[in-house]
């Protein structure tokens, strides 16, 4: 039975973890007979979000590993405490929290930073051939991560022209993809899904996307 690391950053698409995202790769990793490691970095927010309005909350903090848990009904690590060593795959859900929380890329863009646990996991991922899901906007990350190398990573965020030209900007190869679709690194072993970067899409659409996401990602383990 394999094992996936699942790293969320908060919850909530504006300030953490896309929830429908998580949930639905959840769902289909429970179907495909996967055990499930969730995890998020020990720290606050870069701001808290009203969803009902889209608008910051002033003096308001939450912490992001406590939010991430809410999600999956506690059963959640400290990211610091996991190594590829504990996982089999490792996956990102979306939301803008990976872009404000496990990295600044929502200030920075491609001069951003990633937060330094989530950057050591995904080298160690990547330095043991452990495969890689990257959904929605998290793409973001793994290409600031990889910034520099010789060998280019090829993900997709759909079509979003500003984000695919700051991963472009990173030298990340990126394929414009439907949002019921996939791309496949075979190489690096990595695959992505636009999901909710494909601006208003059904979840049924975003949820056959994840889940070709979550089936390619397990057959390359």
């Amino acid at each position: 039975m394999p094992k996936v690391g699942l790293v969320l950053s908060g919850c909530g698409y504006l300030d953490g973890s896309e929830i429908q995202e998580t949930v639905i790769t959840l769902l289909a990793l429970d179907r495909h007979g996967a055990t499930v490691l969730c995890m998020a970095p020990n720290i606050d927010q870069m701001h808290v979000i009203d969803h009902t309005t889209g608008e910051p909350m002033s003096g308001e903090k939450r912490n992001v590993l406590l939010e991430a848990a809410r999600i999956v009904r506690g059963q959640i690590k400290d990211i610091k405490d996991v190594s590829a060593n504990d996982f089999d795959a490792l996956i990102f859900p979306g939301g803008y929290g990976a872009a404000q929380n496990l990295s600044d890329f929502a200030v920075k863009g491609g001069d951003c930073s990633v937060n330094q646990d989530v950057e050591r996991l995904i080298k160690e991922t990547l330095e043991a051939h452990k495969p890689l899901g990257m959904i929605c906007i998290s793409p973001v990350v793994i290409s600031k991560i990889h910034k520099g190398s010789s060998k280019k990573l090829k993900l997709t965020i759909g079509t979003d022209k500003d984000t695919a030209n700051a991963l472009i900007g990173m030298g990340t190869d990126h394929i414009d993809c439907p949002v019921k679709e996939h791309v496949v690194d075979k190489e690096n072993k990595i695959v992505s899904s636009p999901a909710y970067m494909f601006g208003q899409s059904r979840i049924s659409e975003v949820a056959e996307g994840i889940e070709k996401t979550v089936q390619e990602v397990l057959g390359l383990i």
